[in-house]
């Protein structure tokens, strides 16, 4: 089978899959549109939708909708505005930092095992990811274009 780009694709969509995965469960800790919520909220703990909205130009009613449905499941906590109590401040718990860490830092070995159950595939699918990072990533004279 001759690999084309959108076979390429495909397989890039499945690793970032396989990436973002969380647990056990292997369901995604966010949408598209709240990782990029949830990023600038990181970058800019303390902001409000309105700020929120206007740096990743978002719509104001998508990002409430996301920090609510993201403050639902504990992954942000909001708190009223000291000075304008009609406004809400945003922030990323410490709980949710520490998870995120745990998740960045899992041996991928332990997520193609979920992925590919036989044991000689994982261990040869591991293999493969390890010597494409190695060419594809890490080396600078390899390159993106």
């Amino acid at each position: 089978m001759v690999m084309n780009t959108a076979r390429l694709r495909r397989l890039g969509r499945r690793l970032v899959e396989l990436s973002m995965s969380t647990g056990d469960e292997g369901e995604p800790m966010f949408t598209p549109g709240e990782e990029a919520v949830f990023e600038d909220v990181l970058g800019h703990p303390g902001s409000t939708v309105g700020e929120i909205h206007a740096r990743t130009g978002f719509a104001q009613s998508h990002v409430s909708a996301s920090v609510a449905r993201m403050r639902e499941r504990g992954l942000l906590a909001t708190e009223p505005d000291p000075d304008d109590g009609r406004r809400t401040r945003v922030r990323v718990p410490d709980t949710t930092v520490q998870a995120l860490f745990r998740r960045a830092t899992t041996p991928v070995a332990e997520v193609v095992r979920r992925a590919v159950p036989d044991g000689e595939d994982a261990e040869r699918a591991v293999s493969l990811l390890t010597q494409l990072e190695a060419l594809l990533v890490t080396d600078g004279s390899h390159g993106r274009g």
